[in-house]
């Protein structure tokens, strides 16, 4: 296992080094017939100051797991620097206060709906411990959200500043959201699903919207083809996502997006947290939790397939300046942060995309929105407000990334990433919805999320007035505190010349 995740993550920044020292291409078109950085947006004041936005989407962590204990956070609570929290253990064990954990490969716990009802407990915020002892242990597939991926629950652990100075260096810098939730109270392929269209539904025919209902649990997971042997869901039937992502009206308004997936290995099990089975080969043409794009209806009707595409095309687009208005970008496996994968891994390589984007000339009109799909299991002591029968779910980390971004800034608004469809289509679409009166493809949704009155404006992490910042290139493998690392600090030379 240890040798799979060393491989990925070399895998992963070779490809950025050798494509930050690649001379600049001529302009990408998308499937949909328009250069890569082709948008309807000219450069403009405020808001359209930002002709490309770039969600980094990682997986599995908690706010308090990472920025528990940061200066003048929403963190963890404390009496002369104890936690004041003990979480429940199951009888006749003490309880569990939380506690820093150094260890680079955590276990998380379980994280499917019926684990984020138990963990907030009607607003105590205490079942964390008891869910991660009553998961499923040596699961086939790690990411499977029944799991715990560790002998002794570590679910009351969290980081610190020196386990993951590259992110801690991203909020003293710019902008860090304590108070952003994950959209759905479920596990990562609803959360991906709300990520490009605001809803997670379960339809029976296709190009019928209506045919849709809601699903919080159970949407239909996208299968890797019938890999054969792969897993069960491989020779599931296909899910049918009829409703209206965001894509289509980007598509509608000639604005160009790229939805950019890193190879190596995706979970493709079974949603009802029953089926245990293997990751398989994943590249941007596999469909799966992290990427379920191709299974909408609206992407293959417009023509746009060919937008989801290699991690490789996104390093090449920054490099030549042709970034597309609006981009996507999901792990693999071995760099999610995902339990049981390293947190360093994942932090080289968001540091690497990072990097890429402040090294190119799309820089001064970009904002990286950067955020962990769900919590993973990990403990926080925020209980989510209500908004509807999907959600909000709990806290996880949040950060923005721009030349606008104000510095050192903790928005303590309330967020979901819902706030992000918010920012695009404010700043694409002129303040177009996924709204089923208005997009042209009615469907039963249960709200129009971006206009929830709880929802807080990203907007004001940016200082539009000022020069446009300079960019800040990390370390790709800093030196941190964490312990059981299995591979980055002693990675082959050619990984670490990525490093800014």
């Amino acid at each position: 296992m240890r040798a799979r995740w060393i491989a990925g993550l070399l895998a992963v920044v070779v490809v950025a080094a050798a494509c930050s020292s690649s001379s600049p291409t001529s302009s990408p078109t998308t499937a949909g017939g328009h250069a890569g950085s082709s948008t309807t947006v000219a450069t403009g004041s405020g808001i359209h100051k930002i002709r490309h936005v770039i969600v980094i989407m990682q997986e599995n962590r908690s706010f308090d797991s990472y920025f528990g204990t940061y200066p003048g956070a929403d963190g963890i609570p404390m009496t002369n620097g104890q936690p004041t929290a003990c979480l429940p253990a199951p009888a006749n064990e003490p309880c569990v206060r939380p506690y820093v954990d150094h260890a680079d490969v955590n276990g998380g716990g379980p994280h499917s709906a019926v684990n984020a009802t138990a963990d907030i407990n009607a607003g105590q915020m205490n079942g964390f411990v008891k869910q991660a002892v009553a998961g499923r242990r040596g699961c086939v597939d790690p990411t499977n959200p029944a799991c715990t991926n560790s002998a002794t629950p570590d679910v009351a652990g969290y980081h610190t500043g020196s386990d993951i100075p590259n992110y801690w260096a991203y909020a003293n810098n710019f902008v860090l959201q304590d108070h952003m939730f994950e959209p759905n109270a479920s596990w990562s392929l609803p959360e991906h699903l709300f990520q490009v269209s605001e809803w997670s539904a379960s339809c029976t025919q296709h190009n019928n919207p209506s045919s849709c209902t809601n699903a919080l649990q159970a949407p239909g997971t996208p299968k890797a083809g019938g890999v054969t042997g792969a897993s069960p869901a491989a020779t599931a039937p296909n899910p049918i996502y009829a409703w209206t992502d965001l894509t289509y009206l980007l598509h509608k308004n000639n604005v160009s997006w790229g939805y950019y997936v890193v190879a190596g290995t995706e979970p493709d099990c079974q949603n009802d947290s029953t089926v245990s089975c293997a990751p398989v080969k994943q590249n941007a043409t596999t469909p799966g939790i992290w990427n379920p794009l191709p299974y909408f209806d609206t992407v293959r009707n417009d023509g746009q397939l060919g937008n989801i595409q290699s991690v490789t095309n996104f390093y090449t687009a920054a490099k030549a300046g042709t970034l597309p208005a609006v981009s996507w970008v999901v792990p693999s496996g071995t760099v999610s942060e995902h339990p049981p994968a390293p947190v360093s891994y994942g932090q080289s390589y968001v540091t690497s995309l990072v990097n890429a984007v402040m090294a190119s000339p799309d820089w001064d009109s970009t904002a990286i929105l950067l955020g962990w799909d769900d919590w993973g299991g990990f403990y926080d002591h925020v209980a989510p407000p209500s908004v509807d029968e999907n959600g909000y779910g709990l806290r996880v980390p949040a950060m923005v990334i721009s030349p606008y971004a104000k510095k050192g800034y903790i928005d303590h608004q309330t967020l979901s990433f819902d706030a992000y469809d918010k920012f695009i289509e404010d700043d694409f679409l002129g303040g177009q919805r996924i709204d089923p009166r208005t997009d042209g493809r009615p469907d039963p949704r249960p709200d129009v999320r971006e206009n929830a009155t709880i929802l807080g404006d990203i907007t004001t992490d940016f200082d539009f007035s000022q020069a446009p910042r300079s960019p800040m290139p990390l370390p790709v493998h800093p030196q941190t505190t964490l312990t059981g690392t299995p591979g980055p600090a002693h990675l082959p030379a050619a990984a670490k010349q990525a490093d800014g």
